[in-house]
Parts: structure tokens; C-alpha cells; sequence
């Protein structure tokens, strides 16, 4: 990793992910949240204003140094313990079935192998756990996919491997998940090839 990867982007991803429009996304993915929780792709921790009540603790996986430095005001305001338990999304340092619910959110996006990671997720989740995903992805009309595919090999460059046209639900279908809830829809205020996301509920089996 170079200088812009590990001191210059985690900054600039602080900033874009706190965005005022984020947080009812926020709010919505981490409802329903509970027990003990693997979060992949924490970043600098914007979601962990949003964890409810029944949330016990928190086991964090972010690679970047800087990224967890970020977050230490938040994770320090929180009444919920948050670890930072491991760095890399496609091998999670737990033993099977150590979780009741998972998170990710605006992640798939950059991690090289996503059912990779997915299936890790799935591993360490009990039968029956749930992963709550917000992610962005492959656009549903095909005049918006045209242009993801034409901006993202900048969009990789740019934002640290972050691909556009990942189809969210299909990873998480090949992963092994049972997609039990999912509302597709393009954000508010943001160029609608960069923000075709789908937010919802999978199910380990």
C-alpha cells in the first residue's frame, strides 16, 4: 500500500461516509442488530452511533491503521464494547458459529474476493444469525449500468479498489445466505452510478 492508500484515502472515506444523508441508511441496517456482532469493514466507525441497546459487543475487522484511529471518538462514546478484532474480512480469526448477527456496510465493494468474505461471514454466524448489509452495487436499469461500467476502472483507481458493478444480492446468494429482505434504490443527492445500493437482511442457514 502507498502513501495515498494509508494515510491519504482513509481521510478522504472518513468524510464521505459521515455525509448527513448516510445516517437514516445508517439507522435503518443497524436496526434489529443483537447478541454478540461482527462488523466487516468498519472503517472509522460511522455506524457505531446507530448500534441498538441490544448489542452486547462489538468485534470490529478494518485493515487500515488510520481508519481505526478515526474511530476512537466514537467507539469511545459508545456504552457498547467495540474490539478491533482482526484485519482482514476473508479470513475471520473465530472459531464457527461465534455470532448472533453481522454487519456491512459500503464494504463488498472493495474487498477482492467478496464470497470469500461472505462465506467467512456465514462460518462465523449461528444457524439462523443474520448479516445486515448497505451496500452499493450493480444499478437495476441498464442505461445507469452502462455508465458504471465505463467509470469504474477510474472509480478503482481512485477509491482504492471500490468496484460499481458488483450484483449484491447474487453475492450473497452464491456465499450461501437466503436473502430474507432487500430494498434496492438509488441515494438521494448522489450521481446514481455511484449510489445504487441495497440495504437488507440475509440469513445464515
Amino acid at each position: 500500500m502507498g502513501v495515498y492508500a494509508e494515510r491519504v484515502l482513509p481521510r478522504i472515506m472518513n468524510v464521505a461516509c459521515g455525509a448527513k444523508q448516510s445516517r437514516p441508511l445508517r439507522e435503518r441496517v443497524c436496526a434489529g442488530l443483537h447478541g454478540q456482532v461482527v462488523e466487516i469493514g468498519f472503517g472509522s466507525g460511522h455506524n457505531v452511533p446507530f448500534y441498538p441497546d441490544t448489542v452486547e459487543r462489538l468485534a470490529a475487522i478494518e485493515p487500515s491503521e488510520l481508519s481505526w484511529k478515526l474511530a476512537q471518538d466514537r467507539v469511545s462514546a459508545s456504552s457498547i464494547a467495540v474490539e478491533r478484532s482482526g484485519l482482514d474480512g476473508q479470513s475471520l480469526p473465530f472459531a464457527d458459529h461465534t455470532f448472533d448477527t453481522a454487519l456491512s456496510s459500503w464494504t463488498l465493494c472493495t474487498i477482492p474476493d467478496p464470497v470469500l468474505a461472505l462465506t467467512e461471514v456465514r462460518r462465523v454466524l449461528r444457524p439462523g444469525g443474520t448479516l445486515h448489509f448497505l451496500e452499493h452495487g450493480l444499478a437495476p436499469d441498464a442505461n445507469v449500468e452502462r455508465w458504471q461500467r465505463r467509470l469504474e476502472p477510474l472509480q478503482k483507481r481512485v477509491v482504492g479498489g471500490c468496484h460499481l458493478t458488483r450484483p449484491i444480492v447474487h453475492l450473497l446468494e452464491t456465499a450461501g445466505f437466503a436473502v430474507e429482505d432487500v430494498d434496492v434504490f438509488y441515494e438521494k443527492g448522489a450521481p446514481k452510478p455511484l449510489a445504487a445500493d441495497s440495504l437488507g437482511v440475509a440469513v445464515a442457514p
